[in-house]
């Protein structure tokens, strides 16, 4: 696919560059558990093979990186939000995720954002497993913020009535993080 416009500040490159927070602790499936709590009906716990058990779907989106690289056409696979919001059923004044991940990352994403039809959870990346480097076994992704928001190693999503600030963001990220807007930091 030929890459379509950018944001301003972006260029194309051929795949994400790797960026963590500090070393990532290994994850064996057969104790891997998602964990769906906070403001929400049904709170719960999802193990590997219910997380694949749920309807599957395939989102292909530019991948947009706040440090200014952006990969084009993307191929993620996995489980769309929608279907995490119909089985934990939040309340309605639900205005933020947080999500969690192995290594203690942390990001807000805007409920608005994590309810768009191409946000998913993530297990394949390009029509393979998705691999350690780019959050195994489990990542958020949401294609229309920057990529801090896609919180690799995915082990926890947390649904708030109010702000809550993660990693990033504490650090003066901008809380949403839109690229068409510029959104990287606040002001």
């Amino acid at each position: 696919m030929v890459p379509g416009a950018l944001p301003v500040g972006q260029r194309w490159v051929e795949k994400p560059v790797r960026y963590d927070i500090g070393p990532v602790p290994g994850v064996d499936l057969s104790g891997f558990r998602l964990r769906l709590f906070g403001a929400v009906e049904r709170p719960c716990e999802l193990s590997w093979d219910e997380v694949l058990a749920l309807p599957q779907a395939e989102v292909r989106a530019d991948f947009h990186c706040v440090t200014g690289w952006s990969v084009p056409d993307v191929r993620w696979e996995g489980v769309l939000t929608q279907e995490i919001i119909r089985l934990v059923r939040p309340h309605p004044d639900v205005t933020w995720v947080i999500a969690h991940g192995r290594e203690g990352y942390t990001t807000n994403v805007p409920y608005a954002a994590f309810q768009e039809g191409r946000s998913l959870l993530a297990h394949r990346m390009n029509g393979v497993p998705l691999p350690p480097e780019h959050g195994f076994p489990l990542r958020l992704v949401i294609p229309s913020l920057y990529a801090w928001k896609s919180t690799k190693y995915l082990e926890a999503l947390e649904f708030l009535t109010g702000l809550r600030r993660g990693y990033w963001e504490t650090r003066g990220y901008h809380d949403v993080g839109d690229p068409w807007r510029g959104e990287r930091y606040r002001r």
